[in-house]
């Protein structure tokens, strides 16, 4: 299963930018009214834009699989990692994935353990 559908239930969207690209804003939207943050899959204002596409930058990076032991959250334009992973060279690897995407400022990983 993929990261978008195990939390968030949704499939991949057709021809999904890449998570590193800035989302372009729906039709009659701006990107000064939809914040980097809240901005959805499809650049439609999403509360949950921001974890939603780091959790497609998780599905579209071949190094990371699925760790069902881990979520995706944001607050703001934070985005929040907690859970469990294998190892800290995957969570090391998941934090430059996130910080790369579109509108994170910083990861956090407090709430993630080791093991």
């Amino acid at each position: 299963m993929s990261w978008l559908k195990r939390l968030f239930g949704l499939d991949r969207p057709k021809n999904a930018p890449s998570f590193s690209t800035k989302p372009q804003p729906q039709a009659g939207a701006t990107t000064q009214q939809v914040p980097p943050e809240r901005m959805g899959l499809n650049g439609e204002y999403d509360q949950s834009g921001l974890a939603k596409r780091v959790a497609l930058a998780f599905d579209q990076d071949s190094t990371i699989d699925d760790i069902d032991t881990l979520y995706v959250a944001q607050t703001g334009s934070t985005v929040v990692l907690k859970g469990r992973v294998p190892n800290q060279e995957i969570l090391n690897k998941m934090v430059s994935v996130a910080r790369g995407v579109h509108g994170a400022t910083s990861v956090e990983t407090n709430q993630v353990t080791i093991g």
